[in-house]
């Protein structure tokens, strides 16, 4: 009985021509019927390979075998033994990718070291990740990375566990960002499962816990996340954590825990600098194999602070390019900020951005084409000049004209500090806003 019913299934999948899934299919008639208990069907693989592919895609297993039943079934999967040492052996040998480890782990296929650009701002991070790759459980226990948004703690904590797999695919790793493992662990307080969320997380190799100041605040979570960290530590594990801020600055955060996140490494990640954006570039444009000249990047990273934005202003420009020229050339990329600046600006001259600088900060405009270099005025100065720069578009030369600077050096370390300041502070960011809206311009 259980057997027909099993080939009337295998012989409608040979009947649809096995299409749209033709690799799940052949998986599937590589199964072998075992019991069939009112709306449960247990199916038997050949090999632990089988059922670790099969079991991850087990709903759409579901799906293809109850559209030919015509019946819902709940499936379930178990490994044939073989009765004796004679049998042969399955025709499939399938073992898991490292890709299929590093989804296990939660972790994404975009984060490696290889795609992670490394300058001044990023390279004390950069050098203690690979010493922790290099001395799992040793090495800076636990390592702190912290940072704006953007930054590239998240891609440097997972390229730490994409290699620690790549290495040795036994290791237990697991990423989790702060609010997953809130989430997981109020739905296992609430199903009554809190063992099994232990056991995921208590015996790691290498635990990554993102944006980990979301466990602030929150007591049960709180003492959960004590005791987690205890374990994996005891145990010889590595634990990596990242947030927007140092463990002394994380509000409501329990002294216990604020003491053993102090207790490895802290790192500050800051904003990328001109030179780090530019390679960001390079790499992303590589990745989406896109030609994009390295003087047309610069333009790029000159003009954009926030890392994140860098591949959106790039696609940007690529959909602009497409048909039409393979390359994003330096003339592509002004004319795409000279056509975005043009539906901005209202008739601004370089005077109202000094008015309206000087206005904010209550300073005499005199002072900003002076020699002074008083701390009131030097940070209003180089604001106007990135106004000038990004919002009025001069050019670098002009705008060190206009404000009587020796050359166009100076306009290009005022818009790296103003574009760091703007990543890193929020009361600064607001203030600026402020002065770019009452100038009718977009911020």
């Amino acid at each position: 009985m259980l057997q027909s019913f099993w080939k009337e299934i295998l012989e409608s999948l040979n009947g649809d021509g096995s299409g749209e899934k033709p690799v799940l299919h052949s998986f599937i008639k590589q199964l072998k019927p075992i019991e069939i208990k009112d709306d449960r069907l247990l199916l038997g693989c050949a090999n632990a390979g089988l059922r670790f592919y099969l079991e991850k895609r087990l709903a759409e297993v579901e799906e293809i075998v109850n559209k030919s039943a015509k019946k819902k079934l709940k499936i379930s999967l178990t490994i044939i033994v073989p009765k004796t040492k004679k049998e042969p052996p399955p025709l499939l040998s399938f073992e898991p990718s490292i890709e299929d480890f590093i989804i296990k782990a939660g972790l994404s296929r975009r984060y490696n070291f290889d795609n992670f650009a490394v300058s001044t701002t990023n390279q004390v991070a950069y050098a203690a990740a690979q010493a922790v790759v290099d001395n799992l459980g040793s090495a800076y226990n636990p390592l702190f990375l912290y940072g704006g948004v953007g930054v590239g703690k998240t891609h440097l904590a997972q390229a730490v566990g994409r290699k620690i797999l790549e290495n040795n695919n036994k290791k237990k790793v697991c990423f989790s960002p702060g609010d997953l493992f809130t989430n997981e662990l109020i739905e296992s307080i609430r199903e009554k499962s809190t063992m099994s969320f232990r056991k995921k997380y208590r015996k790691l190799d290498l635990l990554i816990i993102d944006d980990v100041q979301f466990i602030a605040g929150k007591q049960a979570v709180q003492e959960e996340f004590f005791h987690t960290f205890n374990s994996v530590i005891t145990f010889g594990g590595q634990i990596i954590l990242t947030s927007d801020r140092p463990p002394t600055e994380i509000k409501n955060l329990e002294d216990r825990l604020r003491s053993r996140f102090s207790g490895g490494l802290t790192i500050d990640i800051q904003p990328p600098d001109f030179e780090l954006r530019s390679a960001i570039l390079l790499i992303k444009a590589r990745e989406k194999n896109i030609d994009l000249d390295i003087e047309a990047a610069k333009i790029i990273a000159e003009r954009i602070g926030d890392s994140r934005a860098l591949e959106g202003t790039l696609l940007s420009i690529y959909a602009k390019i497409i048909g039409k020229q393979e390359k994003i050339t330096p003339e592509t990329a002004n004319s795409f900020f000279s056509s975005e600046i043009e539906k901005k600006v209202k008739k601004i001259s370089p005077n109202d951005v000094v008015r309206a600088v000087c206005s904010f900060y209550n300073i005499r405009q005199s002072k900003i084409k002076s020699d002074t270099r008083e701390s009131q005025v030097v940070l209003p100065r180089q604001l106007i000049m990135y106004i000038l720069r990004f919002h009025l578009n001069l050019k670098l030369d002009q705008v060190a004209y206009f404000l009587k600077r020796k050359d166009h050096t100076t306009v290009i370390h005022a818009n790296d500090k103003i574009s760091r300041m703007l990543a890193k502070d929020p009361g600064f960011k607001q203030g600026v806003d402020s002065i770019v809206s009452s100038l009718g311009l977009s911020t």
